[in-house]
C-alpha cells in the first residue's frame, strides 16, 4: 500500500541544473536552420535578409515576454499549453498541445535523417537508415534514464554550437578587416555589390520573415524544461531577458558576415550551406569536415531536445485528461517514461515510412507543420492578453510583465494574423498553410466531440479556471 501510494505521488524531478537550463535555452534558438537553411534566406532577400531577421526576432523576443510573464506565475512542463486552457478554454489547450505534440514527432525524424546522412557520407558502408535508427535509440535512452542525463547531453551540444558560432564570428571579424591570412576577400562590400542591400524589393523582405521565423522555434523549451529545476522562475527570468542578445549575437551577427563576405546569389550557398560556403570564400582548411560536424551536433541537439519537449508536452496532456491515462506515469527516476517511449515510437514511425516511401508520405505529414509554429505564437499572444484580464480583475501583482500591455500584446496579434493570412494566398505558403488548418481542425474536433473528462492536474497547477494566476 505504501508503495502504491509513493507511486501516486511521484512528479517531475527538478534534475536540471542551473547550467544546463542556461544552455538549453541557448540551443534553443541554434538548429540546423541557422548553420545550412539560412542560405536559402539569403537567397529570398539578399543581404536585406538582415531586416527579415531582425523583424522576425523583435517578434519572438515579445512572444517569450508574454510567455514569460505567464510562465514565472506559474511554472508547468505543459507550458503554454496549460496556459491557453485556463485563459481560452480546455479546447484550445487540447489542439495547441496535441499540435505542439505532432510538430515534434515529426521533427524527430527529421533531424534523425539529416544526421544520418552526414554519417553515411563518411561512414559509406554503413547505411542510413541504420544511423538514424542509432540516433534515435541512443537519445530516447538518455532521455529514459534521467533528466540529468537530456541536461546534460544537452549542455555539451549546446556549447558546441556556442564555440563553433563565436569562433566562425572571430574569423569573419578578422577577415572583414583584412587582417585573416587566407582570404582573399575583405571589407563588407557584398552588402551593396550584387544588385544592392534589397535586390529583390522589401516584400521579399517579408518574404524572408517566413523563411526565418521557423528557425527560431524553440526558444520556448527553456518554459518547459524550467519545471523540472530547482527556483524555476529565476531560470525562467533571466532565459527571457537575456533572449534578445542570444538572437542578436547568433543570428544577425552571423548573418551580417554571412551577406558581408559571399555575394547573396553566389549558387555555393545553396549548394553547401551558408557557413560552410564563408569558410570555403576564406580558405579555412577542413572547412566541410568542421561544419558537418557542428551540424551533426546541431541536428543531434535538436532531436535531443525535440524528444524531451515532446515527451514533457504528452505527460502534461495526460495529467489534464486530455491524452491516454498511461502518459502521465512516472518513474522512480521522475521520467515520464510512457510518454517519452511512445513520442519516440512516433519518431520511428516517421523514419520508417521516410525510408519505405521515399519522397511521399513523409513529406506529406511534414507539409501539415507549416504554420504550426505560428500558431503557438498566436495562441501565446491571445492567452497572455486574456490571463493579464484575470490577475488585474483580482489585483494580482506580477513580478514579470510584458511591455505596454495591452498595445504591444495586440500588435503581435494583429501581426501573427496577416502573416497568416498571407500564408493562405500564397501561391508558396498555401498548400502548407492549408495542410496546417486541416490537422488543426481535426484536433479541434476531436476536442470538442470527445468524452469529458476531469481534469487532472499536477500537483502545485492551479484549476482551469485562471484563478491560480
Amino acid at each position: 500500500m505504501a508503495s502504491l501510494q509513493q507511486k501516486k505521488q511521484r512528479s517531475l524531478q527538478h534534475g536540471l541544473t542551473s547550467r544546463q537550463v542556461s544552455m538549453i535555452s541557448i540551443a534553443g534558438i541554434i538548429g540546423a536552420g541557422l548553420f545550412i537553411g539560412s542560405s536559402t534566406a539569403i537567397a529570398t532577400a539578399g543581404p536585406a535578409i538582415l531586416i527579415s531577421y531582425t523583424m522576425t526576432g523583435l517578434l519572438v523576443l515579445l512572444v517569450m515576454r508574454m510567455l514569460g510573464e505567464m510562465a514565472i506565475a506559474n511554472p508547468n512542463s505543459g507550458s503554454f499549453s496549460t496556459y491557453a486552457s485556463q485563459a481560452i478554454g480546455p479546447w484550445a489547450g487540447f489542439t495547441i498541445g496535441w499540435l505542439y505534440w505532432w510538430f515534434w514527432v515529426l521533427i524527430i525524424p527529421v533531424e534523425a535523417i539529416a544526421g544520418a546522412d552526414i554519417l553515411h557520407a563518411y561512414f559509406p558502408g554503413v547505411p542510413s537508415w541504420l544511423f538514424a535508427f542509432l540516433i534515435m535509440i541512443v537519445l530516447s535512452g538518455t532521455n529514459l534514464i534521467s533528466v540529468k542525463n537530456f541536461g546534460e547531453f544537452e549542455y555539451w551540444f549546446a556549447l558546441i554550437k556556442v564555440i563553433a558560432i563565436l569562433a566562425f564570428i572571430g574569423v569573419c571579424t578578422l577577415a572583414v578587416f583584412g587582417f585573416w591570412p587566407l582570404a582573399e576577400v575583405s571589407g563588407v562590400q557584398q552588402l551593396w555589390a550584387t544588385g544592392g542591400f534589397m535586390p529583390n524589393g522589401f516584400g521579399a523582405v517579408l518574404g524572408g520573415v517566413l523563411v526565418t521565423i521557423f528557425s527560431f522555434f524553440g526558444a520556448e523549451i527553456v518554459t518547459i524544461a524550467a519545471d523540472e529545476t530547482s527556483n524555476p522562475k529565476d531560470k525562467i527570468r533571466k532565459a527571457t531577458n537575456l533572449v534578445v542578445y542570444r538572437i542578436a549575437i547568433f543570428y544577425i551577427v552571423s548573418i551580417f558576415f554571412i551577406v558581408s563576405l559571399v555575394a547573396w546569389n553566389d549558387p555555393g550557398l545553396k549548394a553547401v550551406g551558408s557557413f560552410q560556403r564563408v569558410l570555403e570564400v576564406l580558405n579555412v582548411p577542413g572547412a566541410k569536415l568542421m561544419v558537418d560536424l557542428v551540424v551533426l551536433v546541431a541536428v543531434t541537439s535538436c532531436m535531443n531536445s525535440g524528444l524531451y519537449t515532446a515527451s514533457r508536452m504528452l505527460y502534461s496532456l495526460g495529467s489534464r485528461g486530455e491524452a491516454l491515462k498511461i502518459t502521465k506515469r512516472i518513474s522512480g527516476n521522475g521520467v515520464p517514461t510512457v510518454a517519452v517511449i511512445l513520442s519516440t515510437f512516433a519518431g520511428f514511425a516517421g523514419c520508417l515510412v521516410n525510408y519505405v516511401f521515399p519522397g511521399k508520405v513523409f513529406g506529406f505529414l511534414l507539409s501539415t507543420t507549416g504554420a504550426i509554429a505560428l500558431l503557438v505564437y498566436l495562441v501565446i499572444a491571445v492567452s497572455q492578453l486574456r490571463m493579464r484580464a484575470i490577475t488585474d480583475r483580482q489585483g494580482t501583482e506580477l513580478a514579470f510583465k510584458m511591455w505596454l500591455f495591452p498595445w504591444l500584446t495586440w500588435l503581435v496579434i494583429g501581426l501573427i494574423t496577416l502573416v497568416l493570412g498571407y500564408m493562405l494566398i500564397s501561391p508558396a505558403y498555401r498548400y502548407e498553410t492549408l495542410m496546417t488548418a486541416g490537422v488543426t481542425l481535426a484536433i479541434l474536433l476531436i476536442s470538442l466531440t470527445r468524452r469529458k473528462t476531469p481534469a487532472n492536474e499536477p500537483a502545485g497547477s492551479p484549476a482551469v479556471s485562471g484563478k491560480g494566476l
